[in-house]
């Protein structure tokens, strides 16, 4: 009778992290601005005209604002609407560029 020989198996893929939704990355950077401000949950959502619970719930990740809601926001961090964009680009950018690196290391260390 002929011997079964098992096939050679690959090496288990590192599983991919799912990139980062545009609505957490702006929640964290609207978050961040607001600790480096100093400022409560509750001051800067009454400068917006939004209430505490809806700017929370922002920064959280948890709703997708409408243009006209982060433009709000943004004033009332005094940031405009491009530095906003752009700080969440970069950080979008950053994650992203961190992601690459730990695949690359963990190729590396499955190579060795």
């Amino acid at each position: 009778m002929a011997e079964i020989i098992p096939l050679p198996t690959k090496a288990p893929r590192p599983s991919r992290e799912p990139e980062p939704l545009w609505r957490d990355a702006l929640g964290d950077r609207l978050r961040r601005l607001r600790h480096d401000r100093g400022e409560r949950l509750a001051d800067t959502a009454d400068r917006a005209g939004v209430s505490p619970q809806y700017l929370s719930e922002i920064e959280r990740g948890l709703k997708e604002p409408s243009s006209e809601m982060i433009a709000a926001v943004a004033g009332a961090l005094e940031v405009t609407l491009i530095e906003l964009t752009a700080g969440v680009v970069d950080d979008l950018r950053s994650r992203a560029t961190e992601r690459a690196a730990a695949g690359c290391r963990a190729a590396f260390a499955l190579a060795a």
